[in-house]
């Protein structure tokens, strides 16, 4: 008996721009990879889940990459930033700090899926503060925020640990958020118990500033 190729999923976005849009040459580049009858997945983390042969991941990536397409790893990551629409303009609501933050720590490896979001301004449409970890642009700063939950009887809004913080300092303070998260969370211990557990206090005193 013949064993059967090892499929996998690859999440799919158009990468940090305004808004989530994908174009006619995206659709078709991804439909090349789907068979009749097969479903995309959107999440609410505006990703669409692809499965594709595991021995074809590699080719397909850069299938995907050469059209604009994002990629990243489906399972005990960080997903790609969550964004608002930027619908003021990219330099005024940091849609540059936006796509730098993301590259930085989207597909870090961490005990269980982490999601960070991110809104350019104090309306909040990028749901920053119930996400585990929420950035917010106010004016020429950026707050940040930690342990949000949008469901469950327990749902409640993150904490902001850090207010009107430039670029530099805010990505600095997220990479070593989610490095101790890494390294002192437990296996499949969601963020938000990780916060609950190890201390909203205890984190902040390490951030650099």
């Amino acid at each position: 008996m013949e064993q059967q190729e090892k499929m996998v999923k690859l999440a799919v976005n158009g990468g940090i721009s305004f808004g989530s849009k994908l174009n006619a040459k995206q659709l078709v580049v991804i439909a090349e990879y789907m068979k009749e009858g097969d479903e995309l997945e959107l999440t609410t983390f505006q990703q669409l889940y692809v499965e594709v042969l595991e021995c074809d991941v590699e080719f397909i990536q850069k299938k995907f990459e050469a059209v604009g397409l994002s990629c990243y790893p489906v399972g005990n990551f960080v997903k790609s930033l969550r964004t608002c629409n930027f619908c003021k303009g990219a330099e005024q609501e940091g849609m540059p700090v936006a796509i730098e933050l993301n590259d930085r720590i989207a597909g870090k490896a961490v005990p269980t899926t982490l999601r960070p979001a991110y809104t350019g301004c104090p309306i909040g449409c990028g749901e920053p503060l119930v996400n585990d970890i929420g950035v917010m642009k106010i004016r020429n700063g950026y707050n940040l925020s930690i342990g949000g939950k949008a469901k469950g009887l327990d749902a409640q809004a993150g904490t902001t640990i850090m207010e009107q913080v430039q670029p530099e300092q805010l990505y600095k303070a997220v990479d070593k958020i989610i490095a101790i998260y890494a390294e002192h969370g437990k296996k499949r211990e969601n963020f938000f118990k990780f916060v609950n557990r190890y201390g909203v206090e205890n984190l902040k005193s390490q951030l650099v500033t």
